[in-house]
């Protein structure tokens, strides 16, 4: 699908407040199964941790710009892009973020920086996927109010649905307030041991309770997951046939 300026990329925000539920690789993981089957994908790291920079390769430190002097020191988005010659673009992140919250408080709009930061560089993609901070904070607000669709990823366990209902509201809240078009793509079982009637309950509970699409695959529990970042891979390509590589591919042709 090439663009000729009327078809918009699928600006995808990934989002839980809840850490430790595989956000990011899903993020950097699924980037990199779009970019297999084609898709011009770019990766938004609005996370002051710069998980998602690291895990593709580059270190935050080495970096004068990121994302932050895009939303609030006036420079251009293309200005900060990583492009790669395999896999996804990136629009790095770095810790100078931790104060974007409180400078972007002060400006006009400030739900909507992100979003008028990407308007030059959105025709170049077909997907554009947002890694939001573990927070429900004015970063991810922004990242809400550029996306066309929100993904929650979820491990299945008793407490990890508690924070859902939050998020939801904030969705809510974003609908009304700045990008009435959000919807919410469903949740993404993450971490997960379908060998426990547990994990399978709780997903259940979830669908249930929240009206929520449950996306499939499920990505299982592996420790596979943990070796690629050290490298500034994905799975994909450091255990291309494990299971979890399978599930992110299963997932990113379900998308398309």
């Amino acid at each position: 699908m090439r663009h000729n300026g009327r078809v918009p990329p699928r600006t995808l925000a990934v989002a839980n407040q809840k850490g430790g539920v595989a956000k990011t690789t899903t993020v950097a993981t699924l980037g990199a199964a779009l970019a297999e089957l084609g898709q011009r994908v770019l990766l938004v790291d609005i996370d002051p941790q710069a998980c998602l920079t690291f895990s593709v390769g580059v270190d935050p430190e080495d970096l004068d710009k990121s994302i932050h002097h895009v939303l609030l020191g006036g420079v251009q988005a293309r200005d900060v892009l990583i492009e790669f010659e395999e896999g996804p673009d990136l629009l790095p992140a770095t810790i100078e973020l931790a104060t974007a919250e409180v400078q972007l408080a002060r400006e006009s709009g400030p739900e909507q920086v992100l979003r008028t930061a990407l308007r030059s560089v959105r025709s170049s993609y077909d997907w554009i996927i947002v890694d939001c901070p573990p927070t429900l904070g004015l970063l991810t607000v922004n990242g809400l109010s550029a996306a066309s669709e929100v993904l929650i990823p979820l491990q299945c366990e008793t407490l990890a649905h508690r924070g859902v209902g939050q998020l939801l509201d904030t969705v809510h809240d974003v609908q009304q307030l700045t990008n009435p078009g959000l919807q919410v793509l469903g949740v993404l079982p993450t971490l997960y041991d379908g060998r426990t009637t547990h994990a399978r309950a709780v997903l259940e509970t979830i669908a249930e309770t929240y009206s929520l699409t449950v996306l499939a695959p499920a990505i299982p529990k592996s420790i596979r997951f943990a070796e690629a970042p050290a490298v500034g891979e994905t799975i994909l390509t450091t255990s291309p046939t494990s299971a979890g590589a399978k599930a992110y591919r299963a997932l990113a042709a379900a998308l398309l």
